[in-house]
C-alpha cells in the first residue's frame, strides 16, 4: 500500500544527485520523477514535459500568483525552478511515491512542509575543489556563468545540516548504493499524511 510519502535529494551543482536520482528509477518501481517547472532555455537533449516544465517567466509567476507551486525560488535573475503541486498530486494518483532532484531552498521547502513524510538527503561531494573540477568539465556554461555557479555552491553546502541525511559523493558506486539502503528503509516505515 501506498502511504504517499517524498524522497528529495538535493545538492550543490555537481555533487552527482541526478546521477543518483536517474539510478533509484531504474532500480525502483515505487517512485516517480518529481518534473520541475523553469524558466530556463532547455539544455540539449532535454525534454519539455520530461526534464522540466520549461515555461516563460510571465507564465511562472501567473502561476505563482495562483497558489499553484508547492515551493519555488528565483535562483538566478528571472531564472526561476519550483515545484507544482498539481505534479505531486498526479503521481500520488498513480500510485507512486514521489521522487525529488532539486535545489537546496526548494527541498528545505518540501520538508517543511511534508514532514515526517519526506526523507531529505543531501549529496555533497568530497571536497570543494573535487566539485569546482567537475563543474569545469561539464564544459556548459561560460566563465561568467560559472562564477555565478561557484559563488551559489559556496552558499548552498552551508544548509547540509538541514536535511535528514548526507551522502558523500567520492566513490559513485557507494554512493548509489547508500542512497538505494537509505530510501528502501524511509519507504519501508509506516507513516500518515497529515
Amino acid at each position: 500500500m501506498n502511504n504517499k510519502k517524498l524522497v528529495i535529494f538535493t545538492a550543490p551543482s555537481g555533487a552527482g544527485k541526478t546521477t543518483i536520482v536517474r539510478h533509484l528509477l531504474k532500480v525502483r518501481n515505487d517512485i516517480s520523477f518529481s518534473i520541475s517547472a523553469c524558466t530556463r532555455t532547455p539544455r540539449y537533449g532535454e525534454v519539455n514535459g520530461m526534464d522540466y516544465y520549461f515555461m516563460s517567466v510571465d507564465e511562472f509567476k501567473k502561476k505563482v500568483a495562483a497558489d499553484k507551486f508547492v515551493e519555488y525560488e528565483q535562483v538566478y535573475e528571472n531564472q526561476y525552478y519550483g515545484t507544482l503541486k498539481s505534479e505531486i498530486d498526479r503521481l500520488w494518483a498513480e500510485g507512486k511515491n514521489v521522487l525529488f532532484d532539486v535545489d537546496v531552498k526548494g527541498a528545505f521547502s518540501v520538508k517543511q512542509k511534508y514532514g515526517d513524510n519526506a526523507l531529505s538527503v543531501f549529496v555533497k561531494p568530497p571536497s570543494f575543489a573535487i566539485l569546482k573540477q567537475r563543474l569545469t568539465n561539464r564544459k556548459t556554461e561560460d566563465e561568467a556563468s560559472m562564477k555565478k555557479r561557484i559563488n551559489r555552491v559556496k552558499e548552498e553546502m552551508t544548509y547540509e545540516r538541514n536535511f535528514d541525511v548526507t551522502i558523500i559523493n567520492d566513490d559513485l558506486e557507494i554512493a548509489l548504493k547508500e542512497a538505494e539502503n537509505i530510501v528502501d528503509n524511509f519507504l519501508s516505515l509506516k507513516t500518515n499524511m497529515v
